[in-house]
C-alpha cells in the first residue's frame, strides 16, 4: 500500500511545486509591471516641470529685458538733461515764444519759470530770442568759450586790439579746441543794415583781426581761417523799454539804462554760448592777455579737486575772466534776470554765489569757507583792463589789475642794417632809431597828411615778410591809420619813372606814386599792417605813408623786415 501510494505522492509534491513556481513567476511579473508605471509616471510628472520651469523662465526674461530697457531709458533721459540742462528753462520755448507757459491747464496745473516770466515783452515777436545776425561757422563741442561783448563807445574802440590779443596767444590746437562769440550789442544799427552804420564796421574789424597778418579789411575773406570767430548781434526786440526803469543806488536813469541794457546783454550771449562748449569764460572788449591763458585756466579748472565750485576767477577786476560751467549757466541767467533792473552784474554774480554758498548762515567764518570753495581765485591775473573810455558816454575809468604785472610795451626783432628817417615830430626819447634797433618803441605827435616813416636799407635787398605793429597796452589809441605801405625798386626805378612822365607804356602790378614807390598795401583798421612778399627784384627802401590827419599820437611796438634768404 505503501509502495503503490508513494509515486503518486511524488507526484503530487511535483505538481505542487510547479504550481508554487509559477505562481510566483507571475506575481514577480506582476510587480516588475507596476515599477515600470510608476517610473513612467514619474518621468512624465518631471517634464511637466521641466516645461513649466521654461515657461516661467522666459516669461522672467522677458520681464528683465522691459526692466533693463526702462533702466535704459531711465539713463537716456538723465544724461539728456544733462546736456540740455543749459536750456532747461527756456530751450524749447525759444522754437516758438508765442507759448504761454504760465496759463493752466487740465492736463499741467504747475510750471517752472522761463525767460518769458522776467521779460515778457519776448512773446510779442518769434525771432526776438534770435541772433539778428550771425557769422561764422557754429562751432560746438569745445573745451572753451569765450564770450566777449561790445558796444559803440564814443571816443574809442578796443574791439580788434582784444581780439588780436587772446587770438595771438593761442596755439594751433588750442585754435582748434575754443571758440570766441563776440555779441555785438548794438541793435540800433540794424536798422541801417549789417553793411553800414556802426554795426558793420565792428563786424568787420572782428574779422579783421582774426587774420593772423592783421591784413586789411577787404583782403580778408569773409570766414574765419581758424573757424575760432563767431560774432552775433541780437534782435532789436530782445530789449525791453527802457524809459520804464525805475532810479536805484542813486543812479541817474542813463546809468540806470545802461547797467540794465548790460546785465541782459550778458544774458543773451550766455545763452548763446551755453551749449558750445564745457566751460564759458565771460570777459570784456577792452583786455589784453598773458601767453598761455587758455591752456593755464583749462589746467586749473582740471586740478580742482572737486565740481562742487560756481566761479574762477582770473582777474579781480568787474566781470573780466570769470569761468563758469556751461552746466551753471541757465542758473547764472535765471539769476540775473531776476535783478537785471536793479542790480548791476557784477554784483548779480557776486551775490548769487554768496546765496549758493549760504550766506545766511549764522558762524561766519563757515559761510565764508563755504564760499571760498564756490568763488576760486587764480593769481597772477591773466587779463588786464586797457580802457579808459567806458561804453557809458562821458566815464572814464582807468583801472588796472594789479596782479597782472608788467607787460611788455613793445615787441622786438632782428631787422637788416637801415637807415631811418620819418616827418614826425618825436615824442621825448622815444625816437624811431631806438626802436629799429631794439631799444624802445617809437612815439611821436599827431600824424599829418602827406608824414611818412622810412627805412632805407644799406644794401638792396629783397624782403620776404614785413609786419607792423602801433599802439600797445599802456597807450592803445595811438595808432596809425589811413597808411599805405611802399617799396621802392632798386632795379632801375628811374627808367620806370621816365618812362611814366613820357607817356609810354608800362606794366605795373601795383600804384607806384610820382616819387616811384609802389604801394604793395595799406594799414588795416586794426592800427598793424602786414604781408608775406613774394616779388622779385631787390628793394632800395620800404615807407609807411600817411594819407589823411589823425587826430591821435602815434607809437609804433613792432617792427619786423624779414630779409629772403
Amino acid at each position: 500500500m505503501r509502495l503503490r501510494n508513494g509515486p503518486f505522492l511524488t507526484l503530487l509534491l511535483l505538481c505542487l511545486c510547479a504550481f508554487l513556481s509559477l505562481s510566483w513567476y507571475a506575481a514577480l511579473g506582476g510587480q516588475k509591471g507596476d515599477v515600470v508605471d510608476v517610473y513612467q509616471r514619474e518621468f512624465l510628472a518631471l517634464r511637466d516641470r521641466l516645461h513649466a520651469a521654461e515657461q516661467e523662465s522666459l516669461k522672467r526674461s522677458k520681464e528683465l529685458n522691459l526692466v533693463l530697457d526702462e533702466i535704459k531709458r531711465a539713463v537716456s533721459e538723465r544724461q539728456a538733461l544733462r546736456d540740455r540742462d543749459g536750456n532747461r528753462t527756456w530751450g524749447r520755448l525759444t522754437e516758438d515764444p508765442r507759448l504761454r507757459p504760465w496759463n493752466v491747464s487740465q492736463k499741467h496745473v504747475l510750471h517752472l519759470p522761463t525767460v518769458f516770466h522776467h521779460l515778457p515783452h519776448l512773446l510779442a515777436k518769434e525771432s526776438s530770442l534770435q541772433p539778428a545776425v550771425r557769422v561764422g561757422q557754429g562751432r560746438t563741442g569745445v573745451s572753451v568759450v569765450m564770450g566777449i561783448p561790445s558796444v559803440r563807445r564814443e571816443v574809442h574802440s578796443y574791439l580788434t586790439d582784444t581780439l588780436h590779443s587772446l587770438i595771438s596767444e593761442l596755439s594751433p590746437q588750442e585754435k582748434e579746441d575754443s571758440v570766441i562769440v563776440v555779441l555785438i550789442a548794438e541793435a540800433m544799427g540794424l536798422q541801417k543794415g549789417t553793411g553800414s552804420g556802426w554795426l558793420g564796421l565792428p563786424l568787420l574789424r572782428a574779422l579783421e583781426a582774426t587774420h593772423p597778418l592783421g591784413l586789411p579789411v577787404l583782403q580778408v575773406p569773409h570766414r574765419d581761417p581758424f573757424r575760432l570767430l563767431e560774432v552775433i548781434a541780437p534782435s532789436p526786440h530782445f530789449y525791453p523799454d527802457f524809459s520804464r526803469l525805475r532810479e536805484s543806488f542813486g543812479d541817474p536813469k542813463e546809468r540806470v539804462r545802461w547797467r540794465t541794457k548790460q546785465n541782459l546783454d550778458y544774458c543773451f550771449l550766455m545763452m548763446y554760448a551755453q551749449s558750445k562748449g564745457i566751460y564759458y569764460v565771460q570777459l570784456e572788449d577792452d583786455i589784453v592777455a598773458k601767453p598761455n591763458y587758455l591752456s593755464t585756466m583749462k589746467n586749473f579748472a582740471l586740478q580742482q579737486p572737486s565740481e562742487d565750485w560756481m566761479i574762477l576767477e582770473f582777474s579781480q577786476l568787474g566781470f573780466i575772466g570769470k569761468m563758469f560751467k556751461s552746466l551753471d549757466l541757465s542758473l547764472i541767467v535765471e539769476f540775473i534776470l531776476m535783478f537785471y533792473r536793479d542790480n548791476p552784474s557784477t554784483g548779480s554774480w557776486t551775490t548769487f554765489c554768496g546765496v549758493d554758498g549760504n550766506v545766511a548762515l549764522p558762524l561766519q567764518k563757515h559761510c565764508d569757507r563755504q564760499k571760498a570753495n564756490l568763488r576760486i581765485r587764480f593769481k597772477p591775473s591773466l587779463f588786464q583792463h586797457v580802457g579808459t573810455h567806458s561804453s557809458l558816454a562821458g566815464k572814464i575809468q582807468k583801472l588796472k589789475d594789479k596782479d597782472f604785472g608788467k607787460q611788455a610795451l613793445r615787441k622786438e626783432h632782428m631787422n637788416p642794417p637801415a637807415e631811418v628817417s620819418t616827418s614826425l615830430k618825436t615824442y621825448q626819447h622815444f625816437t624811431l632809431e631806438k626802436a629799429y634797433l631794439r631799444e624802445d618803441f617809437f612815439w611821436a605827435f599827431t600824424p599829418a597828411a602827406g608824414d611818412f616813416i622810412r627805412f632805407r636799407f644799406f644794401q638792396p635787398l629783397r624782403l620776404e615778410r614785413f609786419f607792423f605793429r602801433s599802439g600797445n597796452i599802456e597807450h592803445p589809441e595811438d595808432k596809425l591809420f589811413n597808411t599805405s605801405v611802399e617799396v621802392l625798386p632798386f632795379d632801375n626805378p628811374q627808367s620806370d619813372k621816365e618812362a611814366l612822365q613820357e607817356g609810354r607804356s608800362t606794366t605795373l602790378r601795383y600804384p607806384r606814386s610820382p616819387d616811384g614807390y609802389l604801394q604793395i598795401g595799406e594799414w588795416g583798421q586794426a592800427g598793424r599792417g602786414g604781408r608775406g612778399w613774394t616779388e622779385q627784384g631787390s628793394r632800395d627802401s620800404l615807407r609807411l605813408s600817411i594819407q589823411t590827419d589823425s587826430p591821435v599820437w602815434v607809437i609804433l611796438s613792432e617792427i619786423f623786415l624779414k630779409k629772403a634768404d
